[in-house]
């Protein structure tokens, strides 16, 4: 099994300027950086959850893994009233699946329409992994 790291860039104008990737591939191991809702910025709190997720479904489709290999999510609010909606929206996604999960209050996110950011960790597949 390979440990070689791979960056993968996503479409967030932060990346190059803050220097950071969507999500980091080492070995089994995918990172997905934290993800807001960008292209849904007007939305309530769960249009924002759920683009979050859609857009770590796509990172991690290039990373090789899937939504079902994901073992830990991290949930960020701007309200803390927000947790249930937000909670609803992650439990469509993982009600199966059950990572580890924690879910914070911030005070402010980088885009002051943001509501939401959440981040992942998921394993690559056995299947997939190069030999």
């Amino acid at each position: 099994m390979s440990s070689e790291r791979t960056n993968i860039a996503g479409v967030s104008p932060f990346e190059p300027v803050i220097g950071f990737s969507r999500a980091v591939r080492v070995g089994r191991h995918v990172m997905v950086s934290g993800t807001g809702p960008v292209g849904s910025e007007e939305e309530d709190v769960a249009a924002q959850a759920d683009q979050c997720l859609t857009i770590i479904a796509g990172v991690l489709k290039q990373a090789g893994t899937s939504f079902e290999h994901i073992v830990r999510t991290r949930v960020y609010l701007t309200n803390v009233q927000d947790w249930e909606a937000v909670g609803r929206v992650h439990g469509k996604f993982f009600s199966l699946i059950r990572p580890a999960a924690t879910m914070v209050a911030v005070s402010a996110l980088v885009d002051p329409r943001w509501k939401v950011e959440i981040e992942a960790d998921a394993l690559i597949p056995e299947e997939n992994l190069p030999e």
